[in-house]
């Protein structure tokens, strides 16, 4: 069991049950998955591309991505429908309590000139998006093998009702939100 993971259990649920007075534990929240994402529009003239991200991403979430392919053919981007543009990775359990870890307290304080993070990112429903522009914040990915720096975006996927439930439990977990 992660660090993170036993302290969910042991204060960040007991917190949020007295917070939200919830009458039952399955009302409190908790993280259901985190997936990661790289798009990659480079990908149509250099499948180069992909594949070292494909690398990059495995070292990061720790667990083989999903290449994601084009559902239509846009011309004007010289894209056709099937193609290569991406790689994605779902992440839950013991993973995904270890890369939340990981984001928390290695990666989010490396990114230059850090305030914070938005917490205007939530969708309505508790869960929060998260767009980092340099994958090299990661400390598993060697900044001398790169061939270029890749963005990527992060969803954490929460079964709270609420944005503010959301909130409170990732600011609870440690997410470094902006004032």
């Amino acid at each position: 069991m992660s660090q993170l993971q036993k302290q969910y259990q042991e204060q960040i649920a007991p917190k949020l049950k007295e917070n939200f007075e919830y009458t039952n534990v399955h009302q409190i929240p908790k993280i259901d998955k985190v997936v990661l994402n790289m798009g990659l529009g480079e990908a149509i003239q250099n499948i180069k591309i992909l594949d070292s991200a494909v690398e990059e991403l495995m070292a990061i979430a720790g667990q083989r991505p999903v290449v994601t392919r084009a559902k239509k053919s846009i011309a004007a981007f010289k894209l056709r429908e099937g193609m290569p543009i991406g790689c994605m990775v779902t992440l839950r359990g013991k993973r995904m309590f270890d890369f939340l870890d990981k984001l928390i307290n290695v990666a989010l304080p490396r990114v230059r000139d850090f305030r914070g993070i938005s917490p205007k990112a939530f969708d309505g429903a508790g869960n929060y998006s998260l767009g980092v522009r340099e994958h090299i914040i990661f400390p598993e990915i060697d900044y001398d093998k790169i061939d270029n720096i890749k963005g990527m975006n992060i969803t954490i996927v929460t079964t709270a009702k609420s944005d503010e439930e959301g909130r409170e439990l990732l600011t609870l977990m440690g997410m470094p939100f902006r004032k």
